[in-house]
């Protein structure tokens, strides 16, 4: 999961480096950003000065959710801000998917539903605009990436799709 929302105010990543959950290296992507990671968490927070929050790695939207109020709970407690009503927004979904079979990516290329360059990639990209809009990197293993979806009652549309799709090409 990729989730988002802010806090109101804008912080200074330095000063959060005094935390032992909180990592800021200045040299990493021009000290743009920090990171909070607790022990009870599944993924967790980049942390922007602009005061924006991006939740990586959690397995469900609730548990994105939870993961920014934790932190949000975190800057109340040290007293880095005052209470504040977050909301979280779901931007992608990522999803690997086993098809259990090998898959022939040269025939899917042929049919021109993946564009597959094995020089390039070692996988086919196939783009999906129904049920929902994905993009779905497939490999030789039958084993896949999905991304792009929106929320998680898309997961299993979409992965019916892609194996119609790989059964129309057999």
């Amino acid at each position: 999961m990729v989730a988002t929302s802010s806090i109101p105010c804008q912080l200074d990543l330095h000063s959060l480096k005094r935390f032992s959950n909180i990592s800021y290296d200045p040299s990493l992507y021009g000290g743009r950003a920090a990171y909070f990671k607790s022990s009870n968490m599944e993924g967790r927070i980049s942390i922007f000065a602009s005061g924006k929050i991006v939740s990586v790695g959690t397995r469900s939207e609730r548990r994105a959710a939870q993961e920014i109020e934790s932190f949000k709970q975190f800057l109340i407690k040290n007293h880095i801000t005052k209470p504040f009503t977050t909301r979280t927004a779901i931007r992608n979904i990522v999803v690997v998917a086993d098809f259990g079979e090998a898959v022939n990516l040269e025939s899917l290329a042929e049919n021109r539903m993946v564009v597959y360059e094995p020089e390039q990639f070692p996988a086919g990209i196939l783009r999906i605009s129904e049920p929902c809009k994905a993009t779905v990197l497939i490999f030789s293993s039958g084993k896949a990436a999905i991304m792009g979806l929106a929320n998680s009652t898309q997961i299993d549309p979409i992965i019916e799709e892609i194996s119609e799709i790989l059964k129309r090409t057999h």
